[in-house]
């Protein structure tokens, strides 16, 4: 398993990460999420070996991640790492990109598996063109298919769906993490999407200030939110009474002590989301209807 044993590390005298400890078992995803500057890449790079630790120490199984001062080379054949700059061969075909570390010796099996690796990031139809040619979250699929080519133990994937558009992203995680599960390949996803978490994490870290605000289950996580950090990642929330609630568990009755008046409604596909006034504080929940402004309704807490 990958163990981190209470990692610390600074950018000269800017502390990034503070006592940072966790663990990862073969075959299992763990999502790594926090705001924008939490430092969510640089643990990443970290368990990459691509810096060097300030203090404490990383271990996959029996053998220690080191960075740049003990390793001539950056990384190790058992990991991969995903980033969201592309390292790819521009001049040549896509599955010349995906089979560009796989032994010539196999030419049958090689090209197994770049036409296997070609389906789960829905490139078929690509395997000769040249990645210059691609959009961007096509040369993100690549990047993914290229990283699985010698099924490593360990995937590190940063935004590993940002680049790529609504059309594809749905199938495609589905198909990636399913294929991560089959092949029993530990994954490490630094995101800021819950898509890429729910149906998909078996645990969430949350980063704060530095350090581990929050561990957990998704389910666990999303039922009892404990800040509204971990909330907003979820979705629309209010404080009521110094009490998390999320838009979806607020109900409209006929009469209840809970009196709002509509401001803002936003169409949401299959319900509306309605900002509402509760005493000079913005509140949202959700209604199968839109409800005109200035509209007194009652709401309760389900």
């Amino acid at each position: 398993m990958l163990q981190v044993n209470n990692i610390s590390f600074s950018y000269q005298k800017t502390e990034i990460l503070k006592n940072i400890s966790f663990s990862v078992k073969a075959g299992e995803q763990l999502s790594i999420i926090g705001e924008s500057g939490s430092g969510k890449s640089t643990l990443l790079k970290l368990l990459y070996g691509e810096f060097d630790l300030n203090s404490g120490r990383l271990f996959w199984r029996d053998t220690e991640i080191l960075g740049p001062k003990y390793n001539l080379v950056v990384g190790y054949d058992f990991m991969k790492y995903v980033a969201q700059e592309f390292d790819l061969m521009p001049f040549t075909s896509v599955a010349e990109n995906i089979g560009a570390f796989l032994s010539n010796f196999y030419p049958e099996e090689k090209q197994e598996r770049i036409k296997e690796l070609l389906e789960v990031v829905e490139l078929t139809a690509f395997a000769k063109v040249k990645v210059k040619t691609l959009s961007g979250g096509q040369k993100q699929r690549v990047a993914l298919a290229r990283a699985l080519a010698k099924e490593p133990e360990i995937m590190l994937l940063d935004e590993p769906f940002s680049h790529i558009d609504n059309f594809k992203k749905q199938s495609l995680r589905r198909n990636v993490f399913k294929y991560l599960k089959l092949k029993n390949i530990a994954c490490v996803v630094a995101t800021h999407d819950k898509e890429d978490v729910l149906g998909f994490a078996d645990r969430m870290l949350i980063l704060n200030n530095h350090e581990v605000e929050e561990e957990g289950a998704p389910e666990d996580l999303f039922e009892n939110p404990k800040t509204p950090l971990i909330a907003s990642f979820f979705g629309e929330f209010n404080v009521i009474d110094n009490k998390i609630i999320y838009a979806h568990q607020l109900e409209v009755v006929e009469d209840s002590s809970l009196k709002v008046r509509v401001k803002q409604t936003y169409f949401k596909g299959h319900y509306y989301l309605i900002g509402a006034d509760l005493n000079g504080e913005l509140v949202f929940f959700e209604h199968k209807k839109p409800l005109d402004v200035d509209t007194e309704v009652c709401l309760v807490i389900n």
